[in-house]
């Protein structure tokens, strides 16, 4: 089966493959020192705490000692990001003493922020001034609207009643590698673009918003800007609101953007015009796999494998549809089947069982979330008994070599074979044909090989 090839870095992996520069530029920010401290793992923000407050570097055997015997491989993860987000610089003297020093920069502002505190450039406008701002559950629909409104254009074009006013080009940015077309044919979702859909909403944004800030420089923006940007952005509270005349050209051009994504909402009074940040934007910083947030759930799956979800979203019975059998939609009732066969074309289209059963474990009804388990286990069971149906014989393109004019010719090329972990199967046994089957990606090195022995 095809393995998922689409990864949703957060901010810390793409703050880590920041140039040094950059990533100086950036800690030069008080806000940016304190997501990355809540991003880490916790050894990792015990050492940062710990040599805060000291100015000389400190040897590895100083720091192996702060853990016990049993924490060595999460101290090794914590070391090694660390180094990655150039939070430490790692030092080998002659004697081949490794030591670690925190960085000046970094040091410096968290430390300010620590002690002293520090406020965000722009303060919330106050409630005279603005008109009636949207209840937390408003912000929260609008957010999903945008969000779904979004998806659904990405996806499919078709589908959309009310487009957002993202640019051609930038939609065309974010199709990027989840649609593909052929000539005079419609687009068509990718194997990634199948997994992309039924990732959480935290994972689909994270994606955007890596395609979003790898492709900045060739808008004029700067990315360590962008980045810096978006996690300020993170620490303003959700439902209050900004003025827009406190951002720079770059700034507001970014927010609208933010806003057709659902990031944030924006408003316009007699004088001032302001954006009112959503959950998605204040949850930016916070890393996929520390997200506690848990969205409302809306399948029930029975075990005859019937399948009735709850919701008004078209964009819920798209996803549906890539793994299921929708027979027929409600206003507010959506319902299907899981069969063999819509399987079989889900996983044909590159989307695994684990996958699935994840999507109806996430997407529960809580009537039926709070039960162990949440989706029947036959049901569970029988998808991955259907993926493996598929699994059965596994396709390796690889060659053929028989013929060997010598004992010794043919077991030095099974050894050599063997040594590029490319041997599929020989017959020593048959003395007359002495044959190999070798993985085609080495049959370059084989031919090779073959023709220095016969010379």
């Amino acid at each position: 089966m095809p393995q998922v090839r689409i990864i949703a870095k957060n901010f810390m992996d793409m703050v880590a493959a920041l140039p040094a520069m950059k990533l100086d530029k950036l800690y030069e920010n008080a806000f940016i020192c304190e997501a990355i401290l809540r991003s880490l793992p916790p050894l990792a923000k015990k050492y940062v705490l710990q040599m805060l407050c000291i100015e000389v570097p400190v040897t590895a055997k100083s720091m192996e000692e702060w853990v016990l015997p049993d924490g060595v491989s999460k101290h090794r993860v914590a070391i090694d990001r660390l180094i990655q987000l150039r939070i430490f610089t790692e030092t080998v003297d002659r004697k081949r003493e490794t030591t670690y020093t925190l960085n000046p920069i970094f040091q410096t502002n968290l430390k300010k922020l620590l002690l002293y505190g520090v406020v965000l450039p722009r303060e919330p406008m106050p409630s005279n001034v603005t008109v009636r701002l949207p209840s937390s559950e408003d912000l929260e629909a609008f957010a999903l609207e945008q969000w779904e409104c979004f998806l659904l254009q990405l996806i499919n074009s078709s589908q959309i009643e009310r487009p957002s006013n993202i640019s051609s080009s930038m939609m065309k940015i974010f199709q990027r590698g989840l649609l593909s077309q052929r000539d005079k044919e419609a687009p068509r979702l990718t194997e990634s673009g199948f997994q992309f859909l039924l990732m959480d909403t935290n994972a689909q944004l994270w994606y955007i918003i890596r395609e979003y800030i790898s492709n900045s420089e060739e808008r004029g923006v700067d990315s360590a800007d962008l980045i810096s940007f978006l996690l300020e952005l993170s620490f303003h509270v959700t439902g209050e609101a900004y003025n827009i005349n406190t951002l720079t050209e770059v700034q507001k051009n970014t927010i609208k953007d933010l806003a057709d994504l659902g990031l944030v909402k924006l408003q316009q009074g007699r004088k001032d015009s302001w954006f009112i940040p959503t959950r998605l934007a204040t949850n930016l910083s916070v890393s996929l796999t520390d997200s506690s947030s848990r969205k409302q759930g809306f399948v029930v799956v029975e075990t005859n494998f019937r399948l009735y979800a709850y919701s008004t979203s078209k964009l819920h019975c798209e996803i549906l549809r890539l793994f299921s059998r929708v027979e027929y939609q409600l206003p507010n009732l959506i319902v299907g089947a899981i069969t063999k066969e819509s399987l079989y074309s889900a996983f044909e289209n590159g989307i695994t069982a684990d996958q699935i059963i994840s999507f109806l474990q996430q997407n529960a009804h809580p009537r039926v979330a709070e039960r162990v388990p949440s989706v029947p286990e036959n049901v569970t069971d029988q998808i991955r008994l259907w993926e493996t149906d598929l699994n059965r014989v596994e396709m390796t393109p690889a060659y053929h070599y028989d013929g060997f004019p010598s004992r010794d010719l043919f077991e030095g090329a099974s050894d050599f074979a063997r040594g590029y972990n490319a041997l599929l199967w020989e017959d020593p046994e048959d003395s007359k044909k002495m044959s190999l089957v070798v993985k085609a990606e080495n049959h370059v090195h084989m031919r090779e090989y073959l023709s220095r022995q016969r010379q």
